[in-house]
């Protein structure tokens, strides 16, 4: 079988796959991924429509920029021989959905600050809920709420959802990007990580994984994270692996070699498939 990256928590489980919506710069989409197909990457059907169901899908070398949602085919070059390379090409054919709206990508970063990601999950899910929008046809999706609608809320919104600790980055998150928007999407990964880490209550962490998540590009993931250490070492036991960040991040990034990115989001995707990350 083949496998999706839902390390997104806009994607919610269905009887045969999963969807998530998803907010491009021309409206909103439904994306649905079923795993009852045959091995192999053509064979994961991840369709891609807007929620009028007018589009079809667009992928990584179609449409053009903003036009849909980008899918990325996410593989090693071939040369890893390391117990870790085998273990995740084990895997079979793996795609991601990179999130094509960057204020999402920079918000979810800052709900998963300091929180396990079971709870990040259920508060993104809360939020959306109780602030984003509603997507029709498919109403039981929210996009997540916009900078706008965030500057709007007063303490008490957040406080009702017991997120009184995430209000002020988001609000300062929500004032830069109205601010920074087009600058910071024709910036390159690395010069946008260290955009963002100008935002107050944005540190390396944050601005990694949003930058990630929005470009596709894991080399910029904090790929010394708890999620990667543990399904590096469940993954590959053998594998003596540094216990302190810094000398697990240089290790990783020896192991890696060219293949970083691909590597950091086959081993999430990994231990998506056996537990949901720590």
């Amino acid at each position: 079988m083949a496998t999706i990256m839902q390390d997104h928590p806009a994607w919610i489980t269905t009887s045969n796959g999963a969807e998530r919506v998803m907010r491009c710069r021309a409206a909103p989409w439904l994306l649905t991924w079923t795993a009852d197909q045959p091995d192999g990457v053509e064979a994961i059907r991840l369709q891609s429509h807007d929620v009028a169901g007018r589009r079809p899908m667009v992928d990584a070398d179609q449409g053009g920029p903003g036009a849909g949602p980008v899918i990325d085919h996410v593989v090693l070059s071939g040369e890893g021989t390391s117990e870790i390379a085998t273990a995740v090409q084990a895997l079979g054919p793996v795609c991601r959905v990179r999130n094509s709206d960057l204020w999402d990508a920079i918000g979810t970063a800052i709900i998963r600050q300091v929180i396990r990601a079971a709870q990040a999950r259920q508060m993104y899910a809360r939020f959306c809920l109780a602030h984003g929008t509603t997507v029709a046809p498919a109403a039981v999706h929210r996009l997540f709420p916009s900078p706008e609608r965030v500057l709007d809320l007063s303490p008490a919104d957040f406080a009702e959802l017991r997120m009184t600790f995430k209000q002020p980055a988001l609000a300062a998150a929500a004032t830069a990007y109205l601010t920074h928007r087009q600058t910071w999407e024709q910036l390159d990964p690395p010069a946008l990580v260290t955009a963002l880490q100008a935002v107050p209550r944005i540190g390396p962490w944050t601005a990694g994984a949003a930058v990630a998540d929005w470009s596709g590009d894991f080399s910029v993931y904090p790929y010394a994270d708890l999620a990667v250490r543990t399904w590096a070492r469940r993954a590959a036991p053998a594998t003596e692996w540094p216990e302190d960040e810094p000398s697990f991040a240089m290790r990783w990034r020896e192991t890696a070699g060219k293949d970083l990115s691909a590597l950091t989001q086959l081993v999430l995707a990994w231990g998506g498939t056996h537990v949901r990350s720590p």
